[in-house]
């Protein structure tokens, strides 16, 4: 009696990925340009939990954009001039904070020895202080451009606080602060001894995306410049799946815009974070941070031009 063999199941094998870029679990020996990796840590933030869920919630959404082939306005396919890979999420001691920071630092350091750039999707939002440690060893102080509804230069927070960042940034000499620059903020801060130019929502909305990047062009230069996106920048009616919404915020086409602007700048990095589908609907939230996460990388694949 012989045995019917069944169909192989491709399903069982496939991981899900941001836009269906290969997944690689060895992005350092691989030829990809650009590596995502996955943060899902949110044992820092001060508001809703749930952070944690954000990269695959962003990787699942980002299935609505695959199709497109060549993404509008752009008029290349990306993967034609640019090498993806998806690393998954990263790896660590989940209660243990200090395991995410030494972790994330030897990650980033690695890839960036191996010649990659990275696109980390998080997570809360203090998951960029340890990759900012790592890229300033690589590339000397960054740029800073900071999309937020809040500055996180707040210097009373714990040690692991996604609200402290940039004020650890600074002393740290992580950042060049004549060189960078937060947008959209909208709630409390000393102005006085501020050290970033800030465009809050108010400016922003009034004036126009072409206004901002104007001021961004202008303040980061040709200088190796970090994008740090917290959703929250957006109003909540364009992600409302945050941590700390706040109302007044900038639209979703006026952060694509703004991304899109930086075409021709010197962006190193990037990381998106705050996302929360368990405060999300429709995937609104995570679909549009996959969407400001591909628009960079349409950005890094123009540049190579």
């Amino acid at each position: 009696m012989s045995l019917q063999k069944s169909a192989p199941s491709i399903y069982a094998t496939l991981a899900s990925t941001l836009m269906q870029f290969p997944a690689d679990d060895d992005p350092v020996n691989g030829d990809a340009e650009v590596v995502v990796t996955g943060v899902p840590f949110d044992l820092a933030c001060s508001g809703r939990s749930g952070t944690r869920l954000g990269p695959n919630a962003i990787r699942l959404a980002s299935a609505n954009l695959a199709w497109e082939g060549e993404r509008w306005p752009w008029d290349f396919a990306l993967e034609e001039r640019l090498r993806v890979v998806d690393c998954g999420n990263l790896g660590f001691d989940y209660g243990e904070p200090q395991s995410l920071v030494d972790n994330l630092e030897t990650h980033v350091t690695r890839l960036l020895g191996a010649g990659k750039r990275l696109l980390n999707l998080g997570g809360d939002h203090f998951i960029t202080l340890p990759s900012l440690r790592a890229h300033a060893r690589h590339f000397g102080p960054l740029a800073l451009i900071h999309v937020d509804a809040h500055t996180d230069t707040y210097s009373g927070g714990t040690r692991y606080d996604h609200g402290s960042m940039f004020y650890h940034a600074v002393k740290e000499g992580l950042v060049d602060t004549e060189r960078s620059i937060q947008v959209g903020i909208r709630t409390t801060y000393d102005r006085v001894s501020h050290p970033f130019e800030v465009l809050d929502a108010a400016w922003v909305n009034e004036h126009g995306p072409a206004a901002v990047v104007e001021r961004i062009r202008a303040r980061v230069g040709d200088h190796p410049a970090y994008l740090s996106f917290d959703i929250d920048g957006l109003d909540p009616c364009y992600a409302p799946g945050t941590g700390t919404p706040v109302s007044g915020g900038l639209t979703s086409d006026c952060a694509l815009k703004l991304i899109r602007g930086l075409k021709d700048l010197n962006p190193v990095a990037m990381d998106l974070v705050e996302v929360n589908p368990a405060y999300d609907h429709a995937e609104i939230t995570a679909l549009t941070g996959a969407s400001l996460a591909l628009e960079y990388l349409y950005v890094l694949a123009a540049n190579k031009r």
